[in-house]
């Protein structure tokens, strides 16, 4: 039977959402289930819910959990990291306000610009040691990381361990599935897509219709504006506001013509431009609704009962069918995947971890290609690449100038004096997490 390790099980919707996947699938009936995390209140608490379910379902599995790594680790077949460091909103208010007081117009502050570089800084050494134990005690597991920053965790890993087998994942590309039924007047099964680019950083390259295998581009630049701006923001918990955290999207879509996966608290964050655009009142207005949401999520039973509503077959996340695939050597593709490019956009360097669809097989995940992916937009990719890069060096070599000239080489940073000041004084703030920088 496969043992499956929730790392950072405690975790707001990724624990417990998880779990009532991991229900749902036929297939792993009788496997075990590890939860695993350092906070051993947030542990109990995930422990106790998902028993509870687990005998209300008259699920068939196994539950246990550990607040000992090593422990949880031992014979696992898949692992799945989902976890914070610190006071998350505290540190994230830091990440995003304190650039701001120093002229430096980042957005949202939580996986670019220099919000994301301290976020990343934070994070990736946490995720790098577990990886460490991974390849010591498990080393055949297939691994999936949920963590932000996507981009940056997952390339210092997959730089230090690059024979891990370690994938990312991220919902975002489900925005999709609920989209373009719509403008394209059909079914989500009759439709065909490719997307890549970088995690939240990514556009629609080809939608067609399965059965007719026509292009749906026309139909959705058609109908683009007129939908978009009419959009309820789909974030759960923001309020009724048509066209919210759309500016970025809509300057992105106009001047490159794809359509981006997300919306402008992610697509902003990289783009030295995008201040002067984005939806500042609509991202500010989701932050708060998510920051609610997560500090009260235990609250009330409503937040996560839904999960184990038997009535909903559809998963949470993408992890379980992944998981089934890999099992069944099954050979079906996968929408967005984040690995190391390996040719797979041309603009960009191999071994920065790209966002690609991907085959799914018993050796894992193997990338696909994206062929003509547009230069223009490319460009825009291959600017993270040293910003990325210095990141990981930063990291792996607890370099405090390795991280100065990973800010030098954001787009977003516009002033050397500026960012050498902010960088002492956000290692002074969070110095117990980013004291090792040397």
């Amino acid at each position: 039977m496969n043992k499956i390790v929730l790392i950072g099980a405690g975790s707001t919707n990724f624990g417990l959402g998880t779990v009532s996947d991991i229900f749902k699938s036929k297939q792993l009936n009788g496997s075990t289930i590890v939860l695993h995390d350092i906070n051993p209140a947030t542990l109990a608490k995930t422990k106790e819910i998902a028993d509870k379910y687990k005998d209300k379902l008259n699920a068939d599995f196994t539950i246990t959990a550990t607040t000992n790594r090593e422990e949880a680790l031992k014979d696992a077949n898949f692992c799945i990291i989902s976890i914070e460091i610190g006071k998350r909103f505290e540190l994230w208010d830091q990440d995003w306000k304190l650039p701001l007081q120093y002229g430096i117009k980042q957005i949202y502050g939580e996986n670019g610009g220099p919000g994301g570089l301290f976020h990343s800084l934070r994070i990736a050494p946490v995720i790098v040691e577990i990886c460490d134990d991974i390849m010591k005690i498990c080393p055949e597991a297939f691994v999936f990381n949920y963590s932000n920053p996507m981009q940056r965790i997952c390339h210092a890993v997959t730089t230090k361990h690059p024979n891990l087998k370690f994938t990312g994942l991220c919902h975002e590309i489900a925005s999709m599935e609920r989209q373009l039924p719509t403008l394209m007047e059909t079914e989500f099964s009759n439709i065909e897509i490719k997307a890549g680019g970088l995690n939240h950083f990514s556009i629609l390259l080809e939608a067609k219709y399965k059965d007719t295998g026509k292009d749906g581009y026309p139909m959705i630049k058609e109908k683009f504006y007129n939908y978009y701006s009419k959009l309820i923001n789909e974030h759960e918990g923001h309020p009724s506001e048509p066209g919210a955290e759309r500016g970025v999207f809509f300057e992105l879509y106009k001047q490159y013509g794809y359509l981006p996966i997300t919306t402008d608290s992610h697509l902003g964050e990289y783009l030295q431009w995008a201040y002067s655009v984005a939806d500042h009142e609509g991202i500010m207005d989701f932050y708060d609704n998510y920051k609610k949401r997560c500090l009260s999520f235990y609250d009330d039973e409503n937040s996560y009962s839904k999960f184990f509503d038997t009535k909903e077959s559809k998963n949470q996340e993408r992890i379980v069918p992944i998981i089934e695939a890999i099992l069944n050597d099954a050979n079906i593709e996968e929408s967005a995947v984040n690995i190391p490019n390996n040719n797979f956009i041309p603009q960009v360097p191999n071994g920065i971890v790209v966002e690609v669809p991907g085959i799914l097989n018993k050796k894992g995940v193997t990338g696909l290609k994206l062929d003509h992916y547009p230069s223009s937009f490319g460009t825009l990719l291959n600017n993270q690449s040293g910003t990325i890069q210095l990141t990981t060096d930063a990291v792996l070599n607890k370099s405090k100038h390795s991280a100065y000239l990973a800010m030098l080489a954001d787009p977003v940073v516009d002033n050397a004096r500026s960012a050498e000041k902010l960088l002492d004084t956000i290692i002074e703030f969070q110095n117990e997490y980013l004291g090792y920088l040397k």
